[in-house]
């Protein structure tokens, strides 16, 4: 649920931007400029100086969208919310508390708004009322239906590691919890009605999927109600030096595009040729294959042991680029992968 909410308020908050932002910038040019006073006794002085301000008014709406204020310091009246002190005791760690004590509180305990004057640049001005504009126009009860709506209709929950709580009979001791364990998630793997801060959810439409690596178990130590509940079985296959390749390049926070952002950091650029990536992928898949198959996780260490002295060296004068290509892979990590001693304690 935090999680849908979350997506939902960023979603409605940008089809809303552009008018929080124009509210924005209003509030900015109310704090830049005083309006003038209407006299009873001269109308056509009134309607002389109305005519200049919003003149003025409109030329500075030009000049701040131009970045032209944004030197400019103005005088900000942030509102802050107080809510009384209040300290819980209890021997319960507060992972195992579903509920959000401070919001409980918060709403039975009346609180005090205050405000204090902030000096800002122009800029910070339109961020901090763009922010604001936006929380007022984001309908919070809308949100939180469609989040919901999202949860118990379309949402996907992925339980990692099911094989820890699959029992084999060799321990009893540990055997109690792990069962006790799989008949908690039984009713809500099944569909149930499941209380959390934000309501109660219904589980029944939720997708569950779970994974595990069955090494010293098997998804039949699994209580057999638990079983039943996940009806369609895929075995994972290891990955291939192909999927290596795609996983380098094509995700949109690649392990490639991440160092060479991490570079970019120190001014320095770096770029692989197709053949560098290919021979990344290529000896990855022959660590994995001598050693413990770990997957993708193996890329991070190929790749922080090819580029190790880069690192170590940043920032050095005179470096301004590093290509790596293939011939480059292959001298740095040939002999560490052929060292089955030296390979599993660097790799």
């Amino acid at each position: 649920m935090d999680v849908a909410i979350n997506n939902v308020r960023i979603e409605m908050s940008r089809s809303v931007a552009e008018k929080a932002r124009n509210n924005a910038v209003e509030h900015v040019l109310d704090l830049l400029l005083t309006p003038p006073r209407q006299s009873s006794e001269n109308k056509e002085k009134d309607d002389l100086e109305r005519v200049s301000y919003e003149r003025t008014r409109e030329k500075m709406r030009f000049w701040i969208l131009d970045g032209k204020m944004d030197d400019k310091d103005v005088d900000v009246k942030v509102e802050q919310q107080q809510t009384p002190h209040v300290e819980v005791f209890s021997n319960m760690g507060f992972d195992s508390i579903d509920m959000n004590i401070g919001d409980m509180l918060s709403n039975m305990m009346p609180f005090r708004r205050s405000s204090k004057e902030k000096k800002m640049k122009v800029p910070q001005a339109l961020e901090y009322f763009t922010q604001e504009e936006q929380s007022k126009l984001v309908d919070n009860e809308h949100v939180l239906a469609e989040a919901k709506d999202r949860v118990q209709n379309h949402g996907i929950i992925f339980i990692d590691e099911v094989d820890k709580i699959a029992s084999d009979n060799k321990d009893n001791r540990t055997d109690v919890s792990r069962t006790g364990v799989q008949r908690d998630l039984l009713p809500i793997v099944e569909g149930s009605n499941v209380p959390t801060k934000h309501g109660i959810i219904n589980t029944t439409h939720i997708l569950f999927i779970a994974a595990g690596a069955f090494h010293s178990v098997k998804p039949s130590d699994l209580i057999p109600e638990l079983q039943g509940r996940f009806p369609i079985r895929v075995e994972l296959n290891s990955l291939t030096a192909e999927d290596f390749v795609k996983i380098l390049e094509q995700p949109k926070n690649a392990l490639a595009k991440q160092y060479t952002a991490m570079f970019r950091t120190e001014k320095v650029s770096l770029s692989f040729s197709k053949g560098a990536i290919r021979e990344i992928a290529q000896f990855a898949a022959r660590a994995n294959e001598k050693m413990e198959d770990i997957g993708a996780r193996r890329l991070h260490t190929i790749m922080n042991t090819l580029l190790d002295e880069y690192l170590f060296d940043m920032p050095k004068r005179g470096l301004i680029k590093v290509s790596i290509d293939k011939d480059e892979v292959i001298a740095k990590l040939k002999d560490i992968i052929e060292d089955e001693d030296l390979s599993r304690y660097i790799l």
